[in-house]
């Protein structure tokens, strides 16, 4: 066979080729509907926590009712959230290995002397995950330090994830009746707080 002939059969397989990947292209796409839009399936913890925000949602108002959780005492007695209800709450989620945490602590502790008169209940949270913070280490901070303001101890991070806490420090305040008023990311000082505190008095 002389290049001619081979270079023509070539070309007409080629073109073949072309006219069959055309007609299958049209057959399939007659017969293979678009695609509907995918439906993302949600995680086990995205599912959970939409059920728990949804049902601490309060029908009336909107408002957002706060989630229960049991944290230890300096002591290990347990203590509920809801213990304080009827009193204005800051909860703020903390470790002693965090410098932003560190750098509020004295402005937290200043807010609760100015407040622990006026009915206002502080949970200051330690995240003790037994590693990087045990309670023996929480503690042994607040002692150095001379804070006075009640600590707990979250060594489940039950407490934590009621909350979806990501980072700290966070503060979530709580108003008498039991709702979230305000959550903050990040370091507060003493006036800011103070303000916040004063905003659901």
């Amino acid at each position: 066979m002389n290049r001619k002939a081979k270079t023509g059969l070539l070309a007409a397989a080629f073109v073949l080729l072309i006219v069959i990947a055309v007609f299958l292209y049209n057959t399939l796409s007659k017969k293979i509907s678009p695609q509907e839009p995918i439906d993302r399936t949600r995680s086990e913890e995205e599912i959970s926590q939409a059920s728990r925000e949804e049902s601490n949602r309060d029908e009336e108002g909107g408002k957002t009712r706060a989630p229960d959780f049991t944290v230890l005492d300096r002591d290990g007695k347990p203590v509920k959230l809801s213990d304080f209800f009827g009193k204005p709450i800051v909860l703020n989620f903390w470790a002693s290995w965090c410098p932003p945490c560190k750098s509020e602590m004295p402005e937290f502790n200043e807010g609760y002397k100015d407040v622990e008169k006026e009915g206002v209940a502080f949970l200051m949270v330690d995240l003790v995950d037994g590693h990087y913070e045990t309670k023996e280490t929480g503690m042994q901070y607040i002692a150095e330090h001379g804070f006075s303001f009640p600590v707990y101890f979250d060594a489940e991070q039950k407490a934590a994830d009621a909350y979806g806490i990501l980072s700290i420090p966070s503060t979530i305040l709580i108003d008498k009746e039991g709702y979230i008023a305000t959550t903050e990311q990040g370091p507060m000082d003493a006036e800011t707080l103070r303000k916040k505190i004063d905003a659901i008095k």
